[in-house]
């Protein structure tokens, strides 16, 4: 590894906090994934302003280093550094006592579900192409299904599925804080062979001929094992305290594998099949009435996702129905149809685009996100710019649309990229590989349509910017009232890098003092997001504001927000457009600064007021 990787994790670790700091780390294909004591200790824009790092994104309770695709000798460099540093996971990972605010909920499941699933999506992804590649040799009568060939082909690439529950243990428990091997052999005693032939005996089973056992199987399950573990945690914890310590290494282990044992075969273990069996039936129902939804909506907005990254919270949506039918038709397509569409606007922008720079990035992310890995593209390009973003959602919105009309399916888990398309081989069958190919090719070409047009539209305006006359002396100025009282803060100051950086667009944002927003200007409310925090409007001179309440408000779901208008309203320069019980949001934890966003423009904007403001104070000049 290079002395680049080596002096880039110093400086990650150092920026972090330090391993005092510290609380776990693991990474996916693209970040590292920190979970600190405290984020306030961390220093995000030192980070961020490294060249080899693309991002620095605080979402779903972690700390997250957008690297890259060399995330991995990054990573290896950074546990080489911290060994070095004295990093001790035992010590270090007892509950921070500092004034780091709680997590929410959704950020607490969110980080759950991300903390167990990552570290073991490498390994689903290879035993995902070695199925897809037995798919394209028994399709392609290279090896017939009663040979030995495909029996340990077959063993080779469905040993990870099958005993997925052990991973899924030692990874739940590993987040629990709780032992991962004593996890992993409970998690044993629910697919251990002689359990799977007493369930195939189809008798009764009992312990006792008092305790009843439900015949369910284990292999290849989900949620089961998590209910389990789950359970387990502080049961161990409980008799790690009562036992003493003499004779704790025997008898704690004994006792906790017989309840354990019992408990997962008669009560928690049939519990979770229940629950894996209700999902089964709405998977089904979407399948039947609306197969064309979960790839649409997927294939439009989980790229969205992937920037804040949310996005590993769905991954066992596709897990638990591949593990319960057999396939995935909900999660899958979709995620492939996105990247396909992310990566071909990327790469068209790199093609067309006169920028050096530019076509460097557009080219080298573009045909990464072909590959099945998103984020450098996103991050690189598609986001700042803005447009290649819509471009690429409104291609796999639309491939998407195909794939689900189709019921489109694939047999086995893994990249989501072009070279995904082998797992839609199955059911002895290639016509779900026809109709992935299909889907692709629609996305690839609405796409390229939607970029170009795009492309003719911003990046000709940008040029035109800049070799004519001044864009104020062309369109003639606008005026942007202030929408609150409150005091005024440079977005530099936002606690949201997406403001705060102006990936959005330039503007200001106001500490509010009083309760109620009003209209900045004449014009007509172009966006009412359902979560009511946010407020799109258009001038009559077509100046494009977001007024955004809050920062993370969207969490509340509306709560504490009484909208006085809606979409496609024309208003007036204070009229008022929202009620928010700031006090309120604030007692839930939540940042009131309220960011006035000029989405259509980064130049030419001038600040008109002093550092408090009131409602009709003259804000910014266009």
């Amino acid at each position: 590894m290079s002395s680049k990787y080596r002096s880039l994790a110093k400086e990650i670790v150092d920026n972090v906090g330090g391993i005092k700091n510290i609380d776990s780390l693991h990474h996916c294909q693209t970040r590292l994934r920190f979970k600190l004591k405290n984020n306030d200790l961390a220093n995000q824009k030192k980070i961020s302003d490294n060249k080899d790092v693309l991002k620095v994104v605080i979402s779903g309770g972690q700390f997250q280093v957008v690297i890259g695709m060399q995330v991995a000798d990054v990573y290896d460099e950074v546990v080489a550094y911290m060994n070095n540093q004295g990093f001790d996971q035992e010590v270090d990972s007892k509950p921070d006592t500092g004034t780091q605010k709680p997590k929410n909920k959704f950020d607490l499941v969110a980080d759950f579900i991300s903390s167990i699933f990552s570290p073991i999506i490498p390994a689903l992804a290879g035993a995902g192409m070695v199925k897809a590649l037995l798919a394209v040799l028994v399709t392609f009568n290279v090896i017939s299904q009663t040979s030995q060939s495909y029996v340990i082909l077959n063993m080779i690439g469905d040993g990870t599925f099958a005993f997925l529950p052990i991973l899924l243990a030692f990874t739940t428990a590993q987040k629990l804080k709780t032992n991962p091997f004593l996890a992993v052999a409970v998690a044993a005693i629910m697919v251990h062979p002689t359990w799977a032939t007493l369930v195939d005996a189809g008798k009764p089973i009992s312990l006792f001929n008092i305790i009843p056992m439900y015949a369910v199987k284990y292999t290849g399950t989900v949620i089961p094992v998590i209910l389990v573990i789950l359970l387990q945690a502080p049961i161990e914890r409980f008799l790690n305290r009562v036992i003493p310590q003499a004779i704790r290494i025997v008898f704690a282990p004994m006792i906790l594998f017989i309840i354990m044992g019992i408990l997962a075969l008669s009560i928690v273990g049939p519990f979770g099949d229940f629950i894996g069996s209700g999902l089964t039936f709405v998977f089904t129902w979407l399948s039947k009435n609306v197969s064309w939804a979960p790839p649409f909506i997927l294939g439009g907005f989980y790229s969205i996702l992937v920037v804040f990254g949310l996005h590993h919270s769905l991954a066992p949506i596709g897990f638990i129905q591949l593990s319960q039918m057999g396939y995935d038709s909900v999660f899958g397509p979709g995620v492939l149809l996105a990247n396909i569409g992310q990566g071909t606007s990327a790469l068209m922008v790199g093609l067309l685009s006169k920028d050096s720079k530019t076509k460097q990035i557009g080219t080298s992310t573009g045909i990464t996100a072909l590959m099945g890995v998103s984020e450098p593209a996103l991050y690189g390009l598609n986001f700042p710019k803005k447009y290649p973003l819509i471009a690429g959602s409104i291609g796999g919105a639309v491939g998407g649309i195909l794939a689900g009309m189709t019921a489109t399916r694939r047999f086995a888990t893994g990249s989501s990229g072009l070279p995904a398309v082998m797992m839609y081989i199955g059911d002895n069958t290639m016509s779900y590989f026809y109709q992935i190919i299909a889907s692709i090719a629609i996305t690839m070409i609405v796409t390229v349509i939607a970029t170009l047009v795009l492309f003719k539209k911003y990046e000709k305006t940008s040029n035109t910017v800049k070799t004519e006359e001044p864009l104020l002396s062309r369109t003639g100025s606008d005026q942007i009232y202030a929408p609150v009282q409150g005091h005024v803060i440079d977005l530099s100051s936002v606690n949201d890098d997406v403001f705060s950086q102006k990936l959005l667009g330039d503007g200001l944002a106001i500490e509010p003092t009083d309760n109620n927003i009003y209209a900045p200007f004449d014009g007509k409310i172009t966006a009412l997001f359902p979560t009511k925090h946010a407020i799109g409007l258009t001038s009559n001179n077509g100046t494009e504001v977001l007024i955004h309440i809050g920062i993370n408000t969207v969490e509340l779901n509306g709560k504490y927000f009484t909208p006085h208008i809606k979409i496609n309203d024309v208003v007036k320069k204070g009229q008022l457009l929202m009620t928010a019980d700031f006090d309120k949001i604030k007692q839930a934890s939540y940042d009131t600064v309220i960011p006035i966003i000029l989405t259509d423009t980064k130049d030419l904007v001038s600040k008109e007021c002093d550092d408090t403001v009131t409602n009709g104070d003259i804000l910014l000049s266009i």
